[in-house]
């Protein structure tokens, strides 16, 4: 048996590499998430200002600042909590490159895409949910994806959307300087 080369061992840790994946939260309550939200600002300035702090601060004001940031995660914890109990997580991967290109060849531009734009790629209103579907790690159906595109309020539709394509679009790769 031959030892691997360079380019084996580059090769096992390429093809090794997960796929980029984007999660989509839906909370069923404003209130809920508004409160996480808060709470987590919260917790995240109580922490900054205890990093603000010297070393050679007040001992009991670090004290009180201590106790403070212990409160706010508290809080958040609680909050957390609430908003976990009412959202649904929803997971896109990226496609691998073939299956994307076949999959918006299965739904081209009709003459009234093209007319509006004269780049477009594929017809949205099939080639949407079909995405949303193959991009689903949960499994949603194709005919959930074509529900939720005719019944989601306008923003949480651009949501599921842009979380199934923008995950097609996330890369990997750092040119950067070497």
């Amino acid at each position: 048996m031959s030892n691997p080369t360079a380019w084996d061992v580059i090769q096992k840790q390429l093809d090794a590499m997960p796929k980029p994946t984007q999660v989509l939260r839906l909370c069923s309550d404003p209130d809920v998430r508004d409160r996480y939200q808060q709470a987590k600002q919260a917790a995240q300035r109580a922490e900054d200002y205890l990093k603000s702090l010297g070393k050679d601060a007040d001992k009991d004001a670090l004290a009180l600042v201590r106790k403070q940031l212990k409160e706010a995660q508290d809080a958040l914890k609680a909050a957390q909590e609430e908003y976990d109990a009412h959202t649904v997580v929803l997971t896109f991967q990226a496609l691998e490159r073939g299956r994307l290109e076949d999959l918006i060849k299965e739904h081209p531009p009709t003459e009234d895409d093209e007319e509006r734009d004269s780049n477009a790629e594929f017809h949205f209103a099939t080639f949407a949910p079909a995405l949303i579907a193959a991009a689903s790690v949960d499994g949603m159906p194709e005919e959930y994806a074509q529900h939720a595109m005719k019944t989601w309020a306008l923003d949480d539709w651009k949501s599921l959307w842009g979380a199934a394509w923008l995950v097609q679009q996330r890369k990997r790769t750092d040119l950067g300087k070497g």
